[in-house]
């Protein structure tokens, strides 16, 4: 028998979950908030949210706090990157808080991709930040997944990934 995995979505678990990026010249915000509708459709639309105009520089951040992560960790699973995103969301925790970056430009093609820390890649990204009591034990038990019967994994174990992103080798 196969039992259906327990659904974490952050809400009402104890996990705030806040979301913010950095619009710069010629990004459209409506475009943008529409690739974070992908992972978070709570999320709402400014209303003085306006598209960029030639010539004039843009610089603005956009703050969601209080998100469900239901649609984000749905695509974890179907993406089949429990793992990595295992080890990208815990590399900055500390105690009960962690942060991690999520690509802008993969998020429009409802992909998630981790970008290597300080590396900006093309599109931007959205920067996830997740607080809460017990979240070490949150972020595993919302990454797991059937094959860690076999290969258990826990944050910051030796199978993680490397401070670059590269993938460990442990077979």
């Amino acid at each position: 028998m196969v039992a259906s995995r327990v659904r974490l979505t952050g809400a009402g678990e104890g996990i705030v979950c806040t979301v913010t990026t950095l619009l710069r010249g010629a990004d459209d915000g409506s475009r943008v908030v529409d690739a974070l509708m992908n992972f978070f459709p709570d999320v709402t639309v400014p209303e003085d949210l306006t598209p960029p105009q030639f010539g004039q520089e843009q610089e603005r951040m956009l703050m969601w706090s209080d998100l469900s992560m239901n649609a984000f960790l749905d695509a974890l699973h179907q993406q089949r990157i429990l793992d990595t995103a295992l080890d990208a969301m815990s590399r900055s925790l500390e105690g009960e808080t962690t942060h991690f970056c999520i690509g802008r430009q993969a998020a429009a093609a409802g992909k998630v991709a981790f970008p290597i820390p300080d590396e900006q890649p093309v599109g931007g990204t959205f920067d996830v930040k997740l607080t809460g009591r017990g979240l070490p034990d949150w972020l595993e038990a919302a990454t797991w997944h059937p094959g860690r019967s076999q290969v258990p994994r826990t944050i910051g174990d030796e199978r993680s990934m490397s401070e670059d992103g590269e993938a460990s080798t442990w077979h």
